[in-house]
């Protein structure tokens, strides 16, 4: 891992859930903690062991603050006090020293099972209440070291039940992360999105790179002909999609990042790094205009060209772009029904639910005759990077695209205009959208501006109550309440785009089903 860090190797039983490192000193033993932090969850339970002095405080500590992303964080020995809590802007997290515990069912007494629901729970001497260790877990097993030097320890990490795939998962990232050239780099944990993939910043004196964790998508229950929701609604299924799609932009001109190495099977990419530096400034976050606009030029730019359907991931192995049709649009619209209404204390019938169905379809049906492009699918502030090095289009990196599909160029707009997490003043929105009208019409005359405004309408209504929907979700089944905050700001693009002429039916219904309060520009 680095200059003070053995590299890694197999434990003497061979199993896949279980590895050694050695550790010469305190830096090894934070960046041990920094390999780990990404590959950790609310939920997760961290047991560690080992005799007195064998730096299980130490490592706990320097996990502590990586996961707050504090490395002068107070970190207190919960010895006395049996457990300490963080709440941390990632997770809750609990640190608990049963050194001194003599019933395991003390835990039961100070309410163990409410204070370790969905935290990372990182429990020195374990073996002191067996009874309350989840099978699926990580021991970590510190034992003394003298050959390795004055504070030389040696660790032996074991994943037991769900934990041993995702041991070996880290495992095999860190060989892939040898194999690239960045075994001496310092891991840092990079705060990752609503999704499942995590990702972790590897730097060097002299360079950096991302890795991209991406466990391969299981299939959900069928919901729709046999089929689970993600793959009627063309959510990609492994990291091939982003591969490919990555290599298409870079060839068509774009700043999409280099991929410096690869394991397809695990879902393990090393990326070019492109650094933190956004399209948003202030407190609360505001669009920056011009990088703004020049993410639009982006997009006017790959909408005037001709793209291909098929992409290519590696010599001999080919990647199809899905085509963004009426039943993916209409399984995403179902999103508001199935998740925001309840919520909202609003019962939906059969009749209204076939109603709703019907004028969708009737709505989406001229998205048939439109031109077909790559529609990115997340074109908006949390995945655009500002290049400032880089000229022209370049400046604008793309990083998350690997749900994209060929569809109407204007959903891509309205995600960058209506961006879901931040507000974009009407008066920009229009900004925006007449510059991208522009630049289309120079690049073909022919490109028609009232047929792209309903377009974009609709996309936006449709865009906006599938988010409604998602939002929803990601609180009461994922437990991410904050996602919610934004919903008013989603309520308003709603109607916004509503406003439009050709959408009157749509918007009859969206005011008789929500409630009158929720539905104002």
């Amino acid at each position: 891992m680095t200059g003070s860090m053995s590299r890694l190797d197999d434990a003497s039983d061979g199993g896949s859930g279980t590895f050694a490192l050695d550790l010469p000193g305190l830096f090894a033993t934070q960046q041990m903690a920094a390999m780990l932090a990404p590959w950790l969850a609310a939920g997760d339970v961290v047991a560690l062991t080992g005799d007195l002095g064998a730096g299980k405080s130490a490592f706990a500590r320097e996990l502590i603050r990586v996961l707050a992303g504090d490395p002068a964080l107070e970190v207190p020995s919960p010895t006395f006090s049996l457990v300490v809590s963080y709440d941390l802007p990632r997770a809750k997290v609990l640190h608990a020293d049963l050194y001194r515990l003599e019933e395991q069912e003390e835990l039961e007494e100070i309410g163990w099972e409410e204070l370790t629901d969905g935290a990372i729970v990182l429990v020195e001497w374990p073996e002191r209440a067996p009874a309350y260790l989840p099978a699926d877990r990580l021991t970590i097993l510190l034992t003394l070291a003298p050959e390795l030097g004055p504070e030389g320890r040696r660790a032996q990490l074991i994943g037991t039940g769900a934990f041993a795939e995702r041991l070996d998962r880290l495992h095999a990232s860190e060989l892939l992360i040898e194999s690239s050239g960045f075994a001496e780099a310092e891991r840092r944990y990079m705060q990752g999105d609503a999704s499942s993939r995590s990702y972790a910043r590897l730097v060097l004196p002299d360079r950096s790179a991302v890795l991209m964790n991406a466990p391969r998508r299981p299939d959900g229950p069928p919901v729709r002909r046999g089929l689970p929701y993600s793959r009627i609604a063309h959510l990609a299924e492994d990291v091939r999609a982003f591969v490919a799609v990555a290599r298409g932009l870079k060839a068509a001109g774009f700043s999409a990042p280099e991929i410096y190495s690869a394991d397809l099977e695990r879902g393990l990419l090393i990326l070019e790094d492109f650094g933190d530096e956004g399209v948003l400034e202030g407190h609360p976050p505001e669009p920056i205009k011009a990088r703004y606009e020049a993410a639009v030029e982006v997009l006017a730019a790959l909408h005037s060209k001709r793209l291909p359907s098929i992409l290519h991931i590696a010599p001999q192995s080919e990647y199809v772009l899905p085509t963004y049709g009426i039943e993916a649009f209409q399984i995403e619209l179902e999103l508001m029904l199935d998740w925001y209404l309840p919520y909202r204390n609003v019962m939906v019938d059969q009749v209204v639910r076939d109603e709703f169905t019907m004028l969708w379809r009737n709505a989406l049906a001229p998205v048939l005759s439109e031109p077909q492009t790559w529609v990115l699918r997340d074109y908006h502030s949390p995945n655009l990077i500002w290049l400032e090095g880089r000229a022209g289009l370049n400046r604008v990196g793309l990083i998350d695209f690997q749900d994209a599909v060929l569809g109407p160029a204007a959903y891509d707009v309205v995600s960058l205009a209506q961006d879901a997490r931040v507000d974009v003043s009407e008066s920009l929105e229009l900004a925006l959208v007449g510059h991208y009208v522009k630049l289309r019409r120079e690049a073909d005359p022919a490109f028609d501006a009232r047929a792209f405004a309903h377009l974009y309408a609709l996309m936006g209504a449709q865009r906006a109550t599938k988010i409604l929907g998602i939002f929803t979700r990601l609180k009461l089944r994922d437990d991410k309440p904050q996602y919610l905050r934004h919903l008013p700001r989603i309520r308003r693009y709603l109607a916004r785009c509503l406003g439009h002429q050709e959408l009157g039916s749509l918007r009859m219904w969206y005011e008789a089903v929500l409630p009158s309060k929720e539905f104002q520009t």
